[in-house]
């Protein structure tokens, strides 16, 4: 299966939440179009400390993972960030690689937006076709 890169918007939650209750204006809330690589072997998004600081996402602890290349370490991980794929959205940490050069769209979003890697057409659909599903929590 080859790669190929989707335009997801990621949101730093927290300016959301502040923007929700009068905090700040709408227009303060940190929001970036990005090209993610779809990648089941990730466990939740990868972004790098260029993508941290222009979202203004803290740091809340840390993950032992190992990269692809076999490196093993402890990666910072995020506050929750909001990802939106077309009209599909869920909310969650993200791992910070600080040298990544691609932004990774790891198995948990993917999950959550009830998506799947089509590798003949080399893109997302929906698991259970184009309707995302409304779960409530």
């Amino acid at each position: 299966m080859g790669t190929f890169l989707e335009e997801i918007t990621l949101e730093n939650s927290t300016d959301r939440r502040f923007a929700d209750h009068g905090y700040i204006e709408e227009n303060q809330i940190r929001i970036l179009k990005v090209e993610a690589m779809p990648d089941t072997g990730a466990w939740t998004l990868v972004i790098n400390e260029d993508i941290r600081q222009k979202l203004g996402l803290t740091i809340k602890g840390e993950a032992n993972s190992t990269l692809a290349d076999g490196k093993t370490s402890n990666y910072p991980i995020t506050e929750s960030v909001k990802i939106q794929w077309k009209d599909r959205s869920t909310e969650l940490p993200a791992i910070v690689v600080a040298e990544a050069k691609d932004i990774l769209l790891g198995a948990l979003p993917l999950e959550a937006m009830d998506l799947i890697v089509d590798p003949v057409r080399k893109t997302l659909a929906g698991a259970h076709g184009d309707q995302p599903l409304h779960v409530l929590y």
